[in-house]
């Protein structure tokens, strides 16, 4: 017997009426709850790059001394606000696909922080031999972060 390709196989599954894939209807994306996951996560950054951690982390990243910042504060946030909004739209894309309980969306946020976000890091920091300690700090900020930002979701859930 003679089988479909795997990508007529795939899309032949989309149904276009409706949001269902492969059977399973997916929910909607809560786009409030990825502003305001992606808000959390960058909170979270301010206070652990600020009070909690700052001077350590300057003096890890620059063990000279911190230099003076060229560029516009205001593009260097907001970019880091939009890759934080990225995360939050994978998440609530997720979400609304799995439509979990509220168990799993803990699970899942410190999951996405602890083993996909940190082990990200761990390679580029082990290849450029950064320290263990700036190494868990930036780590403890994604787990905290994307915790953070789960706990938007199981909110406005």
């Amino acid at each position: 017997m003679m089988r479909a390709p795997l990508h007529l196989s795939i899309a032949s599954r989309y149904s276009e009426r409706s949001n269902q894939v492969g059977g399973y209807d997916m929910g909607p994306v809560n786009w409030l709850a990825v502003v305001l996951g992606a808000a959390a996560f960058f909170v979270v950054g301010m206070v652990w790059y600020g009070a909690l951690f700052g001077k350590v982390w300057q003096k890890q990243v620059w063990p000279e001394g911190t230099p003076q910042m060229s560029g516009s504060p205001i593009v260097l946030f907001g970019l880091c606000f939009l890759a934080e909004l990225v995360v939050s739209t994978m998440f609530g894309h997720m979400l609304a696909r799995l439509q979990p309980p509220t168990h799993v969306i803990w699970m899942m946020a410190f999951g996405i922080g602890a083993t996909i976000m940190t082990p990200a890091i761990a390679i580029n920091y082990l290849f450029q031999r950064r320290s263990l300690t700036l190494f868990a700090i930036d780590a403890g900020h994604f787990i905290v972060g994307t915790l953070a930002m789960g706990a938007v979701f199981v909110a406005l859930s």
